[in-house]
């Protein structure tokens, strides 16, 4: 029983990994967490000096409060004309513009009211909050700094539990994995990653996206696997080896790599046959159980 494996190279990347930035100008006054820890969604990172913000949003609320009586004066007035108009005081014109003047206060008050909808958005935006779980990075600029949209990434959140790797595969190497677990998928292997000490990492993960393009340069396709990362091993971005191998042993014919011998047709091994007479046959190999080759065909 030998457990059939591909070896490849390929990178980790992070589930989920956000860059935190300012939406708004104004001088950083806190931060609320420590570098390297796992932060909840929704957690507080930074705070930007909220006085600023609270202030436009305390004169866009006088603007909505002036609008708003300049609209029940209007009301008022449109109310007024249509009782003189009854009595012919005053002409239907009159009562037209006024009822124009109503409509453009009530305007006024819809127009006013969207101004501190936005004054109370940029308000919220002096708290910045985490939008994952994950773990924080290092902060990049230090409080009393004035920050904003132009000021660049303040720090960055991953999630690196689980974490994927990504490796590309030749359309042959892909098509020899789909017809060996035939009808049974991609769910019919597990995938290893291969630390940089040549270890392999002791959880496994499965493929679960192949890319529906090919790369036209290197007729390659990227194949896309998520595995548990419980102690953070993985980080985003690391190179590592790649295993894939199947979930069951299958039966095949092993023998010593001391008895394969290579000339410049490939692989060969001596067989007694009949007579004690020793002839050589090719061979097509694949990689087995240490000190050991599988043999695919000649034997």
């Amino acid at each position: 029983p030998v457990t059939q494996a591909a070896e490849f190279v390929g990178r980790a990347e992070a589930l989920e990994k956000v860059e935190i930035r300012a939406r708004v100008t104004g001088f950083l006054r806190d931060r609320r967490f420590q570098e390297g820890q796992v932060v909840q969604e929704g957690a507080l990172l930074f705070t930007i000096e909220r006085e600023p913000f609270e202030a436009d949003a305390a004169a866009k609320q006088a603007k909505i409060e002036s609008a708003q009586a300049e609209l029940a004066n209007a009301t008022y007035q449109v109310e007024r004309g249509r009782e003189l108009i009854r009595t012919n005081t005053i002409p239907r014109a009159t009562l037209d513009q006024r009822v124009a003047e109503q409509g453009v206060a009530a305007a006024a008050v819809s127009g006013a009211r969207a101004d501190l909808g936005l004054a109370q958005i940029n308000l919220g935006y002096t708290e910045i909050r985490s939008p994952i779980t994950g773990r924080v990075g290092r902060a990049a600029i230090t409080r009393g700094n004035v920050v904003g949209p132009e000021a660049g990434v303040l720090t960055v959140v991953v999630r690196q539990d689980p974490i994927r790797v990504t490796f590309p595969v030749s359309q042959r190497q892909l098509l020899d994995l789909r017809r060996q677990y035939e009808g049974q998928g991609m769910d019919a292997v597990r995938v290893r990653v291969r630390l940089p000490d040549g270890s392999l990492y002791p959880e496994s993960g499965r493929v679960n996206f192949i890319d529906v393009r090919t790369d036209r340069a290197t007729d390659t396709a990227l194949v896309q696997a998520e595995i548990a990362n419980p102690g953070n091993i993985l980080s985003d971005g690391q190179f590592v080896g790649i295993q894939v191998e199947g979930k069951e042993p299958q039966q095949a014919v092993v023998i010593p790599q001391s008895a394969v011998q290579i000339d410049q047709a490939g692989p060969f091994v001596l067989v007694v046959g009949e007579g004690n007479k020793v002839e050589q046959r090719r061979v097509r190999l694949s990689r087995g159980p240490a000190g050991q080759s599988v043999v695919e065909s000649g034997l």
